[in-house]
Order: structure tokens, then C-alpha cells, then sequence
């Protein structure tokens, strides 16, 4: 085996890998704040293939994804949608990732990961859907290599665990990657998965995104280490990243996969970033983020210094300025379209996947709730009369 410096394998290693991948950095960064090229040795040769053209095309994803966050947001503030997780500040951390995958390689993600869905193919109505109200999920899985989001806080860890051992057992070298919040690691899922992953060398990469604050608390509340620290305990090589710089990200989830399909079993990537909106839309980050804390972050906008990167080697034109722009503006347009399309589901369609088969007790409850809506239509139910049918 060859490794560098950092103490993080060249290509050609597969085996006997360290268990942090990361010990001489704090924070692994290729792009700075200002745009400036950072050389790493034990991250750079995973990178040296994106030229400046796909650099473009990473900027214009993050650029595309911002826009479809605002866009959202504002359907929401519209009354269009009954709620929206934006994903605002970390997406770099979601196109760094979900860029580096394979088509047969799949995804399980929390409730925020809508730029990885971008990524992965799902339609902008598909992506409405749930937060429209009118479906329990948005997609077909196997159409995108994507489950639907996990709401439950780090089911997703399990999930994909399972799912990438089922993999290994029919011989493919697909990979599981599973996306979740610095909140979810205090879950047991989590733990309970990164055990089972440890213990049966499954191909599956556990990717964290360190947007600092778990709803209203902070990460140092629950972490006293880096949460990259965490993984080793299991047996699970680790690594911390600049979430907010999508070539570091991108390399060091190239990395994860290698090793994965390699037989080299499951990482942990730490990718620290920030929610630079609220929690979702329900949520006031004003009532307990410091004073100052977004003027901070806002100086490491993953955007920003691509743009000021791509700058520097001439290549941020009029031409490309345009390009993400109007590429941006269709998408919002479509966005909208799509939300505003979605049909309003029958009332009675909510049985409709309750069971696999029908039973005597669910048409019972049907036959009740038919009555129900009827009492409606009659002038005669509680609703009509000003009682609980919200």
C-alpha cells in the first residue's frame, strides 16, 4: 500500500487503510474562500481530471440549486407549499457528492438533500410533491437510484446499510450513500448503522453534513470532538472536509467510493458547512443564532469562490454568466409550473397503500370515512358547523 503524508491512499491502495484518513488537517480545502487553488497531495490527484469546463458545470448545478431553493422557499411563503427545508450554504457539499456517483449506486438521504435529487434526475413537480401536501412520497426509487427522503432523524443510515450489503451479496460494486445532518449523529441509528457497517465491511459511505446547528442547537452542544472523530470508534476510516468547497468534497467522496467498491467497506465524511436559512420554513434561526455568526459564513459562500476560481483562470465570460442565468430562470420557471400542476389527490386515495392487501378493517374505516366526507356534502358534519374538520 502507498499513501502520503496526510496519511491518505494514492489510487492504487485498497487495503490496510488508516483508520483517519485526515490526522495532519483540520479542515481538508482545495478551493479557498477567495477562489484560490490549494494543493493538497493526498486530495489532489482525485480531482486533476476536472478541467475547467466541468468546474463550470459544478457552478452552474450550485448556482441552478440555489435558485430552486428560493424558488421553493417563496412557494411556501405563497401558501403553495406547506413546508420547505432549504438547503441554502451547503451546495457544494450536495453537488461535490452527488456528482461523483454512479447510476447504479444509490442514495438515501434526509429531507434536505433536494440538490442531490437534481442531480439524480427527479422532476421538479416529483420534488413538490410532498411539500405540496399531495402525496406520502415524491418518486419512484428505482427510477433515480434515490429513496425518498428519511423525516425520521437518521433512519436513512440503516436503510442504506442494508441496502449495500444486499449489493455485496449479489456481487455488484454498487455503493450506498447515505446523507445526514450533525444533529442525526446523536441518534441511534446512526451508531446502530455505522456497527453494522464496521462489523460486515458494507459498501456504503455515511455522509454527514455539518451545517452546524441541529434545529435550534449547536453542534458543540451534543459533539465535544469533531464528529469525524466518531467514526474511528467503529472501526470506520474518517474524513473532514470544506463542505462548502465542492472539489474537496468531490474528491474525498471519490475516495469513499473507491474504497467501497473496492472491498474496502464504509467511510465516514464529515462536510462542514452551514444552514444559512432557517431549520425549514416554520423555523426563526433568528431567536438563537449569534449576531454576526451568517456575516461569518457568508465570506465562504460555496458559490462565490467558484465563481472568483473560475475568474482567475479567465473563464467566468459573458457567455457563461448568461448560460447559468437563463439556465436558472427556466428552472424556477418549471419549478413553479410543476407545483402549481399537481393535482389535488381524491380523499379516499390515502387508503390506497395503507396495506398490500385489502382486510375487512381497513374497508371498515373506509366506510366511515366515507360517511364522513358525505356529512359534508349534507350541510350535516362538524366541519360545516364550525367544528374540527381543519
Amino acid at each position: 500500500m502507498s499513501t502520503t503524508h496526510e496519511g491518505t491512499r494514492t489510487h492504487e491502495a485498497h487495503d490496510d487503510i488508516p483508520v483517519h484518513l485526515s490526522q495532519l488537517e483540520d479542515v481538508v480545502q482545495l478551493i479557498s474562500p477567495t477562489g484560490e487553488r490549494l494543493s493538497s497531495p493526498g486530495f489532489d490527484p482525485w480531482v486533476d481530471d476536472v478541467s475547467t469546463e466541468q468546474l463550470a458545470d459544478l457552478y452552474e448545478d450550485m448556482v441552478v440549486v440555489r435558485r430552486i431553493d428560493t424558488e421553493a422557499t417563496a412557494l411556501q411563503r405563497q401558501g403553495e407549499l406547506g413546508l420547505w427545508p432549504p438547503l441554502h450554504g451547503q451546495e457544494a457539499a450536495q453537488i461535490g457528492s452527488a456528482r461523483t456517483l454512479r447510476p447504479d449506486d444509490f442514495v438515501f438521504s434526509s429531507y434536505r438533500e433536494n440538490g442531490v435529487a437534481y442531480c439524480r434526475g427527479v422532476t421538479f413537480t416529483d420534488l413538490m410533491r410532498v411539500w405540496r401536501g399531495t402525496a406520502a412520497a415524491g418518486w419512484n426509487p428505482y427510477e433515480v437510484g434515490m429513496a425518498t427522503p428519511a423525516v425520521i432523524i437518521g433512519a436513512q443510515t440503516l436503510h442504506a446499510t442494508g441496502y449495500a450489503l444486499g449489493a455485496s451479496f449479489d456481487g455488484t460494486d454498487s455503493v450506498a450513500l447515505a446523507y445526514f445532518g450533525d444533529g442525526a449523529t446523536s441518534q441511534g441509528d446512526v451508531n446502530e448503522a455505522m456497527v453494522f457497517a464496521a462489523s460486515f465491511q458494507a459498501p456504503v459511505v455515511f455522509f454527514c453534513s455539518n451545517n452546524q446547528w441541529a434545529i435550534s442547537e449547536p453542534v458543540g452542544l451534543q459533539s465535544k470532538r469533531h464528529l469525524s472523530d466518531r467514526a474511528p470508534g467503529f472501526g470506520i476510516p474518517s474524513m473532514r472536509v470544506d463542505g462548502n468547497d465542492v472539489l474537496a468534497v468531490m474528491a474525498a467522496t471519490r475516495i469513499a467510493l473507491d474504497r467501497a467498491r473496492s472491498g474496502g467497506g464504509p467511510t465516514f465524511i464529515e462536510a462542514v458547512t452551514y444552514r444559512m436559512g432557517p431549520h425549514t420554513t416554520s423555523d426563526d434561526p433568528t431567536r438563537y443564532r449569534p449576531t454576526g455568526e451568517l456575516d461569518e459564513w457568508r465570506a465562504k459562500d460555496p458559490i462565490s469562490r467558484v465563481a472568483a476560481l473560475l475568474e482567475s483562470r479567465g473563464a467566468m465570460s459573458d457567455e457563461l454568466r448568461s448560460r447559468v442565468e437563463g439556465k436558472a430562470d427556466a428552472v424556477a420557471r418549471d419549478l413553479r409550473a410543476g407545483c402549481l400542476s399537481i393535482p389535488q389527490p381524491d380523499p379516499m386515495s390515502v387508503f390506497d397503500d395503507v396495506y398490500a392487501e385489502p382486510h375487512s378493517g381497513l374497508e371498515r374505516q373506509k366506510g366511515q370515512y366515507a360517511a364522513y366526507l358525505a356529512s359534508f356534502e349534507n350541510g350535516h358534519g362538524d366541519g360545516a358547523e364550525g367544528g374540527g374538520a381543519s
